[in-house]
């Protein structure tokens, strides 16, 4: 044991001292009564503090301990009452099975086995339904793919306490997540910039300033300033989201060979568009005045909603079963089914189709094939025929027993580009007013900015860029708005070369820089055949390479229109390097441009004539080579003009596919005129049901030709594509086997909005312009067309060479044609 270390004795005071005090410390009393020495208080002296090692902290006090929950398994079943008296009768939300398996997890593992006694759920749940109110997450409350519920759930962690949910740490995780979802919205918007949150709505993507452009701004006066090429691959990908009736961006990143599921997504997605686009359509709006009629009185002329004594209503086949005998109004994809009858099938079932005595609508301006959805007015009849693979779904996701027998057919009526987006704009007094419509205007389409962000100020900087300050479109200075189309330039034929130098030299024939084309679109097929397949006839690629050298040689002779416009190409069929293994069949789409290998000549001639041009960095823009997907977009001026180009042969391919209908049998080819198809005037002894008509779209219409002028088959030709692909909303409505397609990126072929024009280079086709529903559609067809005499050889003196010339401001294209 250690012994105790002794304590020293303190040192004894002075006056208990021995012997006298020093001198020093001997002063008079100030109180001479007593006759005593005082002491007085001096000054200590500085003394040196001990060093430390270590720095000397303040002992922390213990936290007081946390109160311990025991987490447990609770059973949805159990936590469903607790449910259905917060979410249902206090937030009015319904909650799925799923919705309630996670509540029901969390609150076993937090709230623990105190979760009914103090009210710990309830407190749980009333904060999870405001925060998926706050959230938009509609009506019903599940966990689904969006994973929005367990986003809530996994905020909520850190502000559990003791099984309790913390208030206060609460609202500071409130205020902390509201910054980061603004961020993430911006970051998860394409071309966006966290400085700056009109930028996120696509300013930055045309580089223009946030305040107004001044007037000597020499730099952005011209118009390829804000052109744009807007590829298949870089379009945002916008699906629609039934939950919550509206679109949503599709963050997740696309794949080439995506599972199954996307094929099955992809159709589901154009079944959607179509069906909440048809329900906003007037015909198909319920009165609010009660009505004793049965069926709607529509009329187009009739635009007071008094006038409407009821409306349409889509009926789900699957609710057919046990209505034998009664008539619907059915809206579905065309399809064969296995035994090889023709069919119809929505989110339902499906149904086999009797068209023996169907009526198309109208007559002869339509085109109908599997892979299209349509709407089908005619009856259900039970017979017990065509067995269904009902098994346990008792008919819902089956094909039904029986069969329907149309009466008529008809294509879902087009939604003008205006009442998508929600707005209308007057260009009288320059403003855009709200109309009513699906309201997408804050949506992105293309990445180039969205219609209620930059709209109305990028048509003044259109109007000030082109000439058009007075607001009116007639006005005579207008500058550089034309666009140059030309389709199926088959560079391995010297006569398209010898083409395409007579149009460039067509183009610079006025001598007016004013005067050139703005863009110089070249659509494929680049070769007659399809390349490296294999062929003698299609080459390899080095004739293909010299195929472009043979183009870059003409261009070069043009060095003033090479450095002040933008070509585009885009390839077909028979374009690497996807013909490499088609063979010249049908490929993929969307499908990339014609590869850089090929292409160096034309841009070398380019740059070779920006640099001999002295092009000034701050005005000038240089011209460019731009070789995009197919389709592609064309933007300019932002959301203000939008054309669509595709390349495809789409007339040949739906005459391959397309129904026959027995009272409108005609010979291929040949055409009737507008009497004929009329919407207006309908044949009555042939109709089963003219309101049907009155819900069908209008027949597309060219400036041109008048109802009481005969149409031209061109023309004809033209209304029919123009109505069967502006009525799908697609650019392929075909089924896969017919025309492959990429599952993710199927949302580029998609036609909603309507773009303000589409190029649709079909060379089976003869070159026609067609507006329809405020959409100008055009189709330059072939670039060459040879003089032939009647057995067939080709007459001397050169052959025709056909385009088309496009006015970005007026909306209306031109066929040109040219001896050579």
């Amino acid at each position: 044991m250690e012994e105790p270390i002794p304590t020293p004795a303190p040192a004894p005071a002075h006056i208990f001292r021995a012997g006298p005090l020093p001198a020093k410390d001997l002063v008079f009393s100030s109180s001479p009564g007593f006759a005593t020495p005082a002491h007085p208080i001096r000054p200590r002296e500085a003394r040196p503090l001990p060093a430390v090692e270590k720095p000397i902290f303040a002992p922390q006090l213990k936290p007081a301990n946390a109160q311990t929950v025991l987490p447990i398994i609770l059973p949805p079943q159990t936590l469903r009452p607790v449910a259905f008296r917060t979410l249902t009768k206090k937030h009015n939300l319904t909650i799925t099975s799923s919705g309630l398996g996670a509540l029901a997890s969390f609150v076993g593992k937090f709230c623990g086995e105190r979760w009914r006694q103090e009210g710990l759920a309830e407190m749980v749940l009333d904060e999870v339904a405001k925060q998926w109110k706050r959230d938009n997450g509609g009506l019903i409350l599940d966990d689904g793919q969006d994973k929005k519920l367990k986003n809530i759930l996994k905020c909520l962690e850190p502000c559990m306490s003791g099984g309790k949910l913390d208030t206060a740490r609460l609202s500071r995780s409130k205020s902390t997540a509201s910054t980061l979802s603004r961020s993430d919205n911006l970051l998860s918007r394409p071309n966006v910039s966290r400085d700056d949150s009109q930028a996120s709505l696509g300013l930055s993507a045309l580089d223009v300033e946030d305040q107004e452009m001044e007037e000597d701004d020499a730099a952005q006066q011209d118009p390829r300033a804000y052109l744009r090429v807007v590829a298949a691959f870089t379009q945002p990908r916008l699906t629609y989201s039934i939950s919550k009736k509206t679109l949503e961006l599709n963050i997740t990143s696309p794949s080439l060979m995506p599972p199954i599921q996307q094929k099955i997504a992809a159709f589901r997605n154009r079944y959607h568009l179509v069906h909440q686009r048809l329900l906003r359509n007037e015909s198909f709006q319920t009165t609010t005045f009660s009505s004793t009629t049965g069926l709607a009185t529509l009329s187009r002329s009739a635009s007071n909603v008094a006038s409407m004594t009821g409306s349409y209503k889509i009926t789900p086949i699957s609710n057919l079963l046990g209505r034998s005998g009664t008539s619907h109004l059915l809206l579905g994809l065309l399809v064969h089914s296995a035994a090889g009858d023709l069919s119809l099938t929505d989110l339902t079932g499906s149904a086999v189709l009797d068209i023996s005595t169907a009526r198309p609508i109208p007559d002869a301006d339509a085109w109908f094939c599997p892979g299209m959805i349509v709407l089908l007015e005619g009856s259900y009849d039970d017979d017990g025929s065509n067995n269904s693979n009902l098994g346990s779904a008792g008919g819902v996701g089956g094909q039904i027993k029986g069969r329907f027998i149309v009466d008529t057919i008809a294509g879902p009526p087009a939604e003008r580009r205006e009442v998508t987006l929600g707005t209308g704009h007057n260009h009288k007094i320059d403003a855009i007013h709200t109309i009513a419509g699906a309201g997408y205007g804050w949506f992105d389409f293309l990445g180039t900015g969205s219609e209620k962000a930059l709209g109305q100020r990028m048509r003044r900087v259109q109007r000030r860029v082109l000439g058009q300050e007075d607001n009116s479109v007639e006005s005579e200075d207008s500058k550089r708005t034309k666009v140059i189309m030309i389709g199926e330039c088959t560079l391995d034929n010297p006569r398209t070369l010898e083409a395409i130098k007579a149009i460039l030299n067509d183009q610079l024939s006025s001598g007016d820089p004013s005067d050139r084309p703005l863009t110089v679109v070249l659509l494929g097929n680049f070769v007659s055949a399809a390349s490296m397949a294999g062929s003698e006839k299609g080459g390899d690629s080095i004739h293909y390479k010299e195929a472009f050298d043979g183009l870059a040689s003409v261009l070069s002779e043009f060095p003033s229109l090479l450095s002040s416009t933008t070509f585009v190409f885009v390839p077909g069929d028979n374009d690497p390097w996807a013909s490499s293994f088609s063979a010249g069949a049908a490929t993929l789409l969307p499908r990339q441009g014609v590869p850089e290998l090929f292409t160096s000549r034309i841009r070398r001639a380019i740059n070779n004539a920006n640099n001999e041009a002295n092009l000034r960095k701050d005005i000038d823009t240089p011209g460019e080579a731009i070789f995009a997907s197919n389709p592609a977009r064309l933007s300019l001026f932002g959301p203000v003009e939008e054309i669509a180009l595709f390349r495809d042969d789409i007339t040949s391919r739906i005459r391959r596919n397309a129904m026959l209908f027995p009272k409108t049998e005609q010979l291929d080819g040949e055409m009737a005129d507008e009497n004929d198809i009329s919407l207006i005037q309908p044949d009555d002894s042939d109709m089963p049901d003219p309101e049907i008509e009155a819900a069908a779209s209008r027949v597309p219409i060219t400036p041109t030709t008048t109802t009481n002028q005969n149409v031209d088959k061109a023309t004809t030709i033209g209304r029919r594509l123009t109505k069967l692909l502006l009525d799908q909303s697609h650019l392929a409505p075909f089924p896969t086997n017919i025309r492959p397609t990429l599952w993710d990126f199927s949302h580029s072929l998609s036609l909603y909005p309507l773009p303000t024009a589409l190029c649709v280079c079909d060379a089976e086709a003869p070159a026609f312009c067609v507006t329809y529903e405020g959409c100008h559609v055009m189709n330059p067809g072939r670039l060459l067309e040879d003089s032939r005499s009647g057995d067939g050889a080709r007459r001397r003196g050169g052959g025709l060479a056909r385009w088309i010339e496009y006015d970005v401001l007026r909306r209306r294209g031109n066929v040109r044609e040219m001896r050579f």
